[in-house]
């Protein structure tokens, strides 16, 4: 499978930091490669889920004495990824060839990030969640069995709302979308002033008009805002596990509803994202056209287009067609 050098040198989420309170180690996947992610104390590595004496998952192991032992044979891995006792043969120092290929990460937003290449750009920052006066809430990860670029499109479109979320995030009796400019720029796709109406938009269940302005920072990262009154914002942070599966986090702040509990919020969120995944799992053809002959585009889809066009831009044939 080729991988694409935008993507294999960018950051991508791969799992949540207290999934390692549940299980350690972890098996995750990224860019169809399986990663193992485990922690010892405060430190947390990602390698690729390999043993390199007989391909076995390391993720199947265990920790000892602070090193990730392989369940096959009991090869111990420090946490640098070196191999530093083969029991079968204890009095060996084993060979420098004997190490786990290892990934740069980071810890962001409560995720772990990961890359499998050299970086040229950060993690996007996400200004609401790090300005004061917003409570932040994450939430996910939203599986899909769908390529990770369908997800960002479907995320980016708002002429969907009256109906595959009437009553929450739409109405189809106000399914009108005013004129708005999509572009795209150094910093990625931005589309400003997408005027829609929405039942209930902040809470009060007061139906009124709402403003959105969508960017894309990453070819799988993308971000809201709506605003008029208060402020609610979104990064929709999507993990490309393979070609046609993904997984995205939800990442919401907002400057109003304190009083509103978070659980309440997630599971708002869960449902308009269940609603969101049959729809998305259905769209053929599976991986989104670049080529935008291939299907029809209405003034109501410049953001898709945009999006569309910067992956080309980009270089992007991971999940396109």
């Amino acid at each position: 499978m080729h991988i694409d050098d935008v993507l294999l040198n960018d950051w991508h989420p791969i799992a949540e930091v207290s999934d390692l309170e549940k299980q350690n180690p972890l098996p995750a996947r990224l860019l169809g490669m399986d990663l193992v992610i485990w922690k010892s104390g405060e430190s947390i590595m990602v390698w690729q889920d390999l043993c390199i004496h007989r391909g076995t998952k390391l993720s199947m192991g265990w920790l000892d004495d602070g090193c990730l032992v392989c369940p096959y044979h009991g090869w111990n891995y420090a946490d640098d990824g070196r191999c530093v006792k083969i029991p079968a043969h204890p009095d060996q120092t084993p060979p420098e060839k004997a190490k786990a290929n290892v990934f740069k990460h980071q810890i962001k937003y409560g995720l772990i990030w990961v890359t499998q290449g050299n970086p040229e750009h950060d993690i996007p920052v996400f200004e609401e969640w790090e300005t004061e006066g917003f409570r932040n809430i994450p939430s996910g990860p939203y599986h899909f069995d769908a390529a990770a670029p369908r997800m960002v499109e479907n995320f980016l479109d708002v002429a969907h709302f009256p109906f595959v979320h009437e009553g929450s995030l739409g109405d189809r009796d106000f399914p009108e979308i005013g004129d708005y400019e999509a572009l795209i720029t150094e910093e990625g796709v931005v589309a400003d002033g997408i005027e829609f109406w929405q039942p209930n938009p902040d809470g009060t269940g007061v139906g009124s008009m709402v403003t959105y302005t969508y960017k894309v920072f990453r070819p799988f990262i993308a971000y809201f805002v709506k605003s008029r009154g208060p402020s609610f914002a979104a990064m929709y942070a999507v993990c490309p596990i393979d070609e046609k599966t993904s997984k995205g986090w939800v990442l919401m702040s907002m400057n109003y509803g304190f009083e509103t509990p978070e659980k309440e919020i997630i599971a708002f969120q869960d449902i308009v994202t269940g609603e969101d995944i049959p729809v998305v799992e259905s769209q053929r053809p599976e991986l989104l056209p670049l080529d935008l002959q291939e299907e029809l585009h209405l003034r109501s889809d410049r953001t898709a287009i945009a999006y569309r066009k910067y992956l080309k831009q980009m270089g992007v044939t991971f999940g396109t067609s």
